[in-house]
């Protein structure tokens, strides 16, 4: 009885996507994992009245990869998210960055699981779940790029050691570590947009490597590239206002650097410069 029921679901589904070819195997094992946790004498039939089986359904064909579902769904729900947020007063630079990486969380395989479409439930409509996926990343990427460089505490230079640690340690944090923070500043705003952008999408949203190489269109190791020539930049221009603004030679800076190093996470250092940048999407 349950499982013939759960069959009629799938054919009911399966009408309304005629193009998308999902076997019932599949979607009834999906149905059954999302249908309410109710008493197991609780009748099946408004259990499935609740759910939107359709919606279900091509979120389901999706996760699974078969294009004409992708398709679908594009077509029929993240063509209609620009307008949705442009309701929110969103930046139009903004909405761009928030579909992109609404569609690369949704419908991109990473190592690290599934795409997120696997989330939604059939409770609910499909449109409003997407949308309040996309204005949560909006909210998010909104909160990454408030100007907070002056106002908070730098968090990677209080992580190093108390004094007494390391000396000549303590004598650069006391000293120089003013002039480092400046430095690496400014040669982060020498970067292009576009180097800003990736960096802020690496290092304050966390996408890993394999979803910007979805989201950019390119293979992961042109994305690792872009990062090591863009981290190569900073490491540079920082040098180069260090040696100026210091009277370090070549030498010193390369020992200056290492010691920080040494005791300071350089990528949590270009996370916090990248919160309070808004460069573009990368063409």
């Amino acid at each position: 009885m349950f499982e013939r029921l759960l069959l009629q679901a799938w054919e009911t589904a399966r009408a309304q996507w005629p193009a998308v070819a999902l076997p019932a195997e599949p979607f009834v094992t999906h149905l059954a994992e999302r249908l309410p946790e109710e008493s197991p004498h609780t009748p099946v039939e408004p259990l499935l009245e609740q759910l939107s089986l359709a919606e279900l359904y091509l979120a389901c064909a999706c996760a699974r990869g078969i294009a004409s579902a992708i398709e679908l769904f594009e077509r029929n729900y993240l063509a209609k998210l620009p307008g949705l947020l442009r309701g929110h007063k969103q930046p139009e630079a903004m909405i761009d960055d928030v579909c992109q990486l609404v569609r690369v969380k949704l419908l991109v395989h990473t190592p690290e699981g599934g795409p997120r479409i696997e989330e939604y439930t059939g409770r609910g409509a499909l449109l409003s779940w997407v949308r309040v996926t996309a204005v949560r990343v909006s909210i998010r990427l909104q909160a990454s790029e408030k100007p907070s460089l002056e106002e908070e505490p730098d968090a990677a230079l209080e992580a190093m050691p108390a004094p007494g640690v390391d000396t000549e340690l303590d004598l650069i944090k006391r000293r120089h570590h003013t002039e480092f923070r400046q430095a690496v500043r400014e040669a982060f705003s020498t970067l292009s947009a576009d180097d800003r952008h990736l960096l802020r999408l690496y290092f304050v949203d966390q996408l890993s490597m394999y979803e910007l190489a979805a989201l950019f269109r390119v293979n992961q190791s042109t994305i690792s590239r872009w990062l090591k020539t863009t981290r190569q930049t900073i490491y540079e221009e920082t040098q180069r206002r260090l040696e100026k603004r210091l009277g370090l030679s070549h030498h010193d800076f390369k020992s200056f650097i290492a010691i920080l190093q040494s005791r300071m996470d350089m990528s949590q250092l270009l996370s916090e410069e990248t919160k309070g940048d808004d460069g573009g999407p990368r063409s």
